[in-house]
């Protein structure tokens, strides 16, 4: 079984670190960044991810904008991004961004670990 790529974005190193090798447990290949702008240069060079968790709230940029920018892409528009934030409803405007899912801080390893699957089964 193919391993699903994933990729982390959040300035949080400790969510970072956490998710990935939580997440690395769970079979995913995870890259992680910190910056949103560091995306771009990995999906177009290196490797295209079939999921991104992307933080709403990053230092300096709005994970919205983000997601926006990768939805009007041709190479990574069909790829399924989940929003993550502690700050409570942002849910619509992370759908309105063009998230696949949302996903509140605190989470559960188990919520995260299931939406990751169910987005890219």
């Amino acid at each position: 079984m193919n391993s699903k790529k994933i990729v982390i974005v959040d300035d949080d190193t400790a969510i970072l670190d956490s998710l990935s090798v939580m997440l690395d447990f769970e079979g995913f290949d995870v890259n992680a960044f910190e910056r949103g702008s560091e995306i771009f240069q990995f999906v177009e060079s290196v490797s295209k991810p079939d999921l991104i968790m992307l933080d709403i709230w990053l230092s300096g940029e709005d994970g919205r904008d983000i997601c926006k920018k990768l939805k009007e892409n041709e190479t990574t528009k069909n790829i399924p991004v989940v929003m993550m934030s502690a700050a409570r409803g942002l849910e619509n405007t992370a759908y309105h961004s063009g998230a696949s899912a949302f996903i509140a801080k605190p989470f559960e390893i188990e919520e995260v670990v299931d939406k990751l699957h169910q987005l890219t089964s």
